[in-house]
């Protein structure tokens, strides 16, 4: 008997999604380093997903880049499933131990709707 963590699915429109799915989509792109996926509230949908990529040396940050990453996720993952927002940073935050705080994340995101 295993009692999953609250942030290991999201609802979006109906389909459960795993964050940890989605960020090993985003680790097969080619200028991703690494990443961190969050839900974000929705008033029409439940939850919408949210990432936080931190790219590889030689990317610059864009919106074209941004584009290609939502795009890439939508063809690899699912049809049904899109990144609608992706933040791009130096880096995530993390434990001694290098697990990321995606509860700091979900935080941020809380903080800039006040």
């Amino acid at each position: 008997w295993f009692v999953g963590r609250k942030d290991d699915v999201v609802k979006i429109s109906g389909y459960r999604v795993g964050p940890f799915e989605v960020e090993s989509v985003l680790l097969e792109f080619p200028a991703v380093l690494e990443s961190a996926v969050v839900a974000d509230e929705d008033p029409v949908r439940g939850h919408i997903l949210h990432a936080y990529v931190v790219l590889k040396p030689g990317y610059e940050p864009n919106e074209k880049l941004k584009d290609e990453i939502m795009k890439y996720v939508s063809t690899k993952y699912s049809k049904h499933v899109h990144l609608e927002k992706v933040d791009f940073v130096d880096k995530l935050p993390k434990t001694e131990s290098g697990k990321i705080q995606r509860y700091l994340l979900r935080r941020k995101i809380t903080e800039e709707k006040r």
